[in-house]
Order: structure tokens, then sequence, then C-alpha cells
């Protein structure tokens, strides 16, 4: 199926699956998961050429998150750890939101979630060559972020936040999430 529409000249889109950081190989083992998820490991999966990838988007949130922790464990690293309240008060959002939408997709459990992780972004970018970066979760930024709907519209130390992720990453910020809603994204591409 895949050659055939390559044949045609048609468009695949392939969709990576968790982030870089529980890569197998490129993880942090043991808090890993069964399966590379760079790139090069779904294009490897797909048993698709890496000469014929024409864009890399890299998906990156604004506070990164990990499944809560078993008790007495750890669930994996995670950078600075902070807690959704603290999250909220700077967003100016409602705590109970971010609390009750930040669960996990099997185990419902609350999510961790961390600062930033620009070390992480940095060995993100090196590992998978982003062409293009989707930020996602600006709202979580700032709740003005919400009613943005151009670029300029955003805060200015969004703006700020978003123009050193392009810097350490080496790639275009394209793609901006400022709400939990399909319409609610920035489209910056040019392709």
């Amino acid at each position: 199926m895949l050659e055939d529409a390559f044949a045609r000249g048609r468009r695949v889109l392939l969709e990576g699956t968790q982030g870089t950081g529980l890569s197998l190989y490129h993880g942090y083992y043991p808090h890993v998961t069964s399966r590379d998820t760079s790139v090069a490991g779904c294009l490897a999966e797909a048993g698709i050429a890496p000469g014929r990838l024409r864009h890399v988007i890299m998906v990156c949130r604004t506070y990164p998150i990990r499944v809560k922790s078993p008790k007495g464990e750890t669930s994996g690293p995670m950078s600075q750890e902070v807690s959704w309240k603290e999250i909220a008060h700077r967003a100016g959002l409602d705590p109970r939101t971010l609390t009750k939408a930040e669960k996990g997709s099997v185990s419902r459990k609350q999510r961790r979630v961390g600062e930033f992780d620009w070390f992480l972004l940095q060995r993100a970018a090196l590992l998978n060559g982003p062409t293009d970066i989707a930020l996602t979760f600006t709202d979580y930024l700032s709740a003005k972020n919400r009613k943005a709907y151009r670029f300029e519209q955003l805060t200015p130390e969004t703006i700020r936040f978003i123009q050193e992720v392009e810097r350490v990453a080496a790639a275009r910020v394209t793609l901006i999430s400022t709400a939990f809603n399909p319409r609610s994204i920035i489209d910056r591409r040019a392709w």
C-alpha cells in the first residue's frame, strides 16, 4: 500500500508514539517503552527509506508529563517536577480543570508534570532532525493564549519562549496549540 502511494506521488503521514525520552535505545532505561520512538525507528518499522522523508514535525509540550509513579517507585526521571496547581496559578487557569484533564489515557491516574526540559528538547532534536516543531499547550503558559488566532496575538512571554525553542532545537515552531480544541491551532507552515 505504501509503495503504491509513493508510486502515485501521494503524501504519506506517519505518526510516532510517545516521546524520544521513552525510546528503548535513547531513553532512560528501565523507564522506557518496548520500541524505538525516534523518527528512524518509525521509518524502519513502516519500511520506508529515509530518503523519502520530506518533513519531520516534532511535537513538544510546554510542560512535559509522565504517568504517576507507583507507590515507592518512580515512573521515570523528570526534570524539575512541579504541581498542576502551580501551573494553573501561573497561567491563570482553574486548577481543577487541569487535574481533571491531565489523567493517563489508559490508567486514568493523575499525570506528573515538570518544567520544560531544555536538555531533552535539544537531545530529541539531535536524534530526530525536525524540520518543524508543533508546540502544544501554550494556554498552560498563559490563559490569554486561548484567544490568539495569529502568532502576534500570543503573549510576549510565549513568543519569547517559542523563539528560544526554535534556537535550541534549530527548527521553526510552525504549529502552535492554544487550547485543547482542534480549531485552536496557529499554523505558520510555508508548505
